[in-house]
This record gives structure tokens, sequence and C-alpha cells, in this order.
């Protein structure tokens, strides 16, 4: 591991597999080259210190790049120990930018690396899962007065900012960027639905077709996995605590009940629910020998990993990614990268053109929180309507689309002005 004063990475010479990495990615994320030069030309971030704690993999790193370029000095590191790529990593401290990241770090360094973009002082957050926000309020409440703001990119981090901003605790406004249309109908669903699928092809090597998978889950996220997994030839099961989604799975043509239910019948299990104990003991002892079960929720808390490992008779790596744990009754129950999020740790994510839009709203969010300095009413800020048209009609020009527009009759026959 190399370590500087200004970065902690596995290896400054892998920078040039990640440049052709982040290169590429450029090459199909239009809106952020656009976007970028808008920043280039305003610089909206000129003196100011963004911390990012996002998977650090291309998309991500074309992301620093796109703010660093808008004059920000970039403090980032991951959200998750597996989905860190260290030659992307390298890259980006090759370009001038300040990183703490290494791939398969213990939760010691994780959250060490952590600290170390917070111990600058930065002025904006941006978070993916909520890491980042829980750690500054507990760890480094001096600093809480530099932050403007920050960016939440996903369910599950949403969810804890409005459990602190329920206890009156969350101390400055937060944009909830994954709330944003063209952030979770896109990335929830069809960025979401292809990359656990890649995930789990390229891991295990296994036809999808004719076997039974059960997803836990039907948001936006298990939406798109239920489709694809649909789409290749699976027969579908969806667990549910909520009736509604429940009711829409089964109205799409998908089987719905209890994971107790779904145990003893599953091939391939995932999970997708960004809440814990999702698949336990109980249901892994049900599960017939050689099933697979993967995670694509934030934190590996779905399925109970722990269990299986203190309780396996016998446990051993059955290939790249994948662990066999074989339990007292004689089955043995297989885990994709260690229970957590599949599509990055055992993947690369979802596909370039999805995040664009996602980091369009971003990069978009955090320049709006600096417009706005000091007026934003509110601890939870929605992502204004107008950056979300704005990302709509870039992603339709990048496309060659072009669309009707409301005539003046037509307008004021809907909106009365």
């Amino acid at each position: 591991m190399k370590m500087t004063m200004s970065s902690h990475i596995r290896d400054i010479n892998l920078w040039e597999s990640g440049a052709l990495k982040i290169q590429w990615v450029r090459d199909h994320m239009p809106l952020l080259d656009g976007i970028e030069k808008d920043f280039i030309d305003t610089k909206p971030f000129a003196g100011l210190k963004i911390a990012l704690s996002v998977h650090m993999e291309a998309k991500t790193a074309r992301l620093c790049l796109c703010l660093a370029a808008g004059g920000a000095e970039m403090y980032a590191t991951g959200c998750n120990p597996l989905s860190t790529q260290d030659d992307v990593a390298a890259a980006l401290v090759h370009a001038g930018l300040n990183v703490f990241a290494i791939h398969g770090a213990t939760m010691e360094e994780y959250e060490d690396d952590l600290r170390r973009v917070l111990e600058v002082g930065p002025n904006i957050i941006i978070d993916d899962g909520g890491d980042l926000v829980t750690l500054i309020h507990r760890e480094f409440p001096e600093l809480l007065p530099n932050v403007i703001g920050g960016c939440e990119e996903t369910t599950t981090g949403i969810l804890r900012l409005k459990a602190m901003d329920r206890a009156g605790t969350l101390q400055f406004p937060m944009m909830l960027v994954n709330d944003a249309d063209c952030k979770h109908l896109f990335d929830n669903r069809y960025g979401t639905g292809q990359s656990v699928w890649n995930g789990i092809n390229r891991t295990t090597n296994l036809i999808v077709a004719g076997k039974d998978v059960v997803v836990a889950g039907y948001g936006l996220c298990g939406k798109g996995i239920a489709l694809r997994a649909k789409g290749l030839g699976a027969r579908v099961i969806v667990t549910e605590v909520n009736p509604v989604k429940a009711l829409e799975a089964a109205m799409d043509g998908f089987r719905v009940m209890k994971m107790a239910d779904a145990a003893p019948l599953g091939d391939l299990f995932v999970t997708a629910t960004g809440c814990k104990d999702v698949i336990t003991s109980s249901e892994l002892l049900k599960m017939k020998d050689g099933a697979i079960c993967c995670n694509a929720g934030h934190f590996d808390v779905e399925v109970d990993v722990a269990w299986l490992r203190a309780n396996a008779v016998a446990k051993r790596e059955a290939r790249q990614n994948i662990e066999a744990f074989t339990l007292e009754n004689g089955r043995t129950v297989y885990v994709l990268g260690e229970g957590r999020l599949v599509n990055l740790a055992a993947g690369d994510g979802h596909p370039a053109e999805i995040m664009d839009m996602s980091f369009a709203i971003q990069a978009l969010s955090a320049r709006y929180l600096v417009q706005h300095r000091g007026t934003l009413p509110q601890k939870l800020n929605n992502v204004p309507a107008e950056i979300d048209t704005e990302v709509a009609f870039r992603k339709l020009a990048s496309e060659g689309i072009t669309i009707d527009t409301l005539t003046p009759e037509q307008h004021l026959y809907i909106y009365g002005e």
C-alpha cells in the first residue's frame, strides 16, 4: 500500500489501467462532459473542499474530475470496501486528486479513510449510504459549521437522513438525490436490473434460464432485477412486506409469497430491500443444496452471512467472489461477494450511460447548494424540478431525440395560466 499526505491507495503504478477505464466511461457519459464544460467556465466550487464517498470505480472517478474542473478541492473515498477498484483510485491520484480507498479494506481501514476525507473540513459532502454524514456528526461536530450542505445518492442513505432529521440531529441541508426522477427511475430500475445480473452471471458462469429466482423487495431496484431475471428465462418469485408493492408484483406476473415459503423453492436469491435480516438462519436451513444467495442492497446485512460463517460445518472458496457454506443438514449454500453489493463487489456497477444521468443530478445539486448557500429553509431538500428537467433534456439531446412542447393554448388549458 502507498500512503502519502494526500492519498491512501494500493499502488500508484496501477494508474494507466485506471485511466483507460475512466476514458472509456468518459466516452459514454456525454451529460457530464457538457456539465464539465459549464463548470470550467463558471468555476462554481472555486475555493471549496468536497468530500465524496461513493463506490470508487470509473464512473465515480468521472464525477470527481467534473467537480474538480469546477474548482473543487476533491477528497474522495469509497463507500464499500469491496467496490473500490485500485487502478481507478491510482488514476485519480495521478490526476492530482486526494484519494483514500483500497480494495478489500478492513472495516477499520475503511472507517479511517472516511475520517481522512472529513478531517480536511469539507464544505460539501457527496455521500452514498450516509456514512460520511453520520460520521461527521458523531466524531467531527466542530467541522459542522464549515458544511454548506450535502447530496445523498441512495435509498439507504436517505433512510438514515430521515431518521436523523426526525431526531433533530441533522445540522446542514441535504439534497435527496436518489429521489430525483432522473436518478431513481433510471438508475435504480434499469441500472440495478442490468448490473446485478452482470455481476451474478460473470461470477457464477451459470445459466439463469429455467431457474427459480427469488427477489426480495419490489421497489424500483427489485422491479429491475425481477424484470431482467424474467427476460433471462427465470421463473421469478417476489417477497415483500408492503402490500401495495406485493400486489403490483403479482399483477406484473410474478409469484408472491413469504420468504419462509420461497426458501425451499429458490435456486438463486437476490435481496434488494435496504433492510436487515431478510434471509436469516431459518430460511438458509430450508434452502435446497446448491442454492445461491446474493445482495443488491447497500449494506451487507440482508443475508445473514455472519451466521453462516459461525455455524457452517465447513466453508471454502468455491470460485473468486463465491463462498461455499456446508450446513449441519448436509446442504451447501453459496454466497456471492461476501453478501455485499453484488453488482459492485463482483462487477463494475451500473452502465456508464445510467450513471451519467445520476451523477449529472449529483453535480448540479452540488452547484445548487453553493448557489443557495445559507438560504435553504429545511434540512431535507428535494432536487428541484428544473434540475430534473435539465438532465432529462440533456439526455434526450445526447440520444438525438426531440419532443413536442405545449402550445400557449395547451398550457392555458392544462395549467389555467
